[in-house]
């Protein structure tokens, strides 16, 4: 029987971009399943959290994902647009959102179609890379869900017949993801055991190859 993990994963998440091609790679390389779980982001589920950080918090945090992204050899910058609009007068985290929501529901849809690591790697790497201005435009979406094996306006059309039933598969995976251990992502859970940040992979494929791992 194949090992399992389930990857709760967020598209605002640098981390989840930065850990992502080697996820992709180790289950394409071994007999192991990874479950793409997508939650929103902490500044949609806690709008105030970022208010409430220290201000060093931040500067860390952005140091370290160039840091990180230089040593991984991954192309980085911070996307434009934002998936999560932050209101720059305020300061604040709205209700009402642009882009976090529908590109949440459709790695949902992605997932269910058994395509949800493939979606995830392709767009993170279209937000997240710094090669793509405006990527909520033109086909920029279209093409990275055709390089996943998905199609856009396929995906599009599901979310939009039965929104509720993905805004509650997320809240589910939100549910799961605490029950896993923690409340931040990239969270991998496997067997019960969590592994929280991109920095744990190497002790996942660790735990996983105590438990059997093998290549393909």
């Amino acid at each position: 029987m194949s090992l399992a993990f389930d990857l709760f994963w967020s598209f605002r998440s640098p981390y989840s971009y930065l850990v992502t091609p080697r996820i992709a790679a180790l289950v394409e390389a071994h007999d192991v399943q990874c479950n793409v779980r997508i939650v929103y982001p902490i500044a949609v589920r806690q709008a105030d959290f970022f208010a409430n950080a220290d201000p060093l918090w931040v500067h860390y945090l952005l140091k370290d994902c160039y840091r990180t992204a230089d040593y991984l050899g991954l192309p980085f910058r911070w996307p434009n647009p934002d998936p999560v609009y932050r209101d720059p007068n305020t300061g604040q985290y709205p209700r009402e959102q642009p882009h976090i929501h529908r590109l949440s529901h459709l790695g949902v849809a992605a997932a269910e179609r058994g395509h949800g690591l493939a979606f995830i790697r392709e767009v993170s790497s279209l937000i997240w890379n710094g090669q793509t201005d405006n990527w909520h435009e033109g086909d920029h979406l279209a093409k990275a869900a055709a390089r996943a094996g998905l199609d856009l306006a396929d995906l599009d059309a599901a979310v939009a017949a039965n929104e509720a039933h993905y805004i509650a598969s997320v809240e589910t995976n939100q549910s799961d993801q605490r029950k896993g251990g923690h409340y931040g992502v990239p969270l991998m859970v496997h067997d019960g055991e969590p592994f929280f940040g991109q920095d744990r992979f190497d002790q996942l494929v660790w735990r996983l190859q105590q438990k059997g791992l093998r290549p393909r």
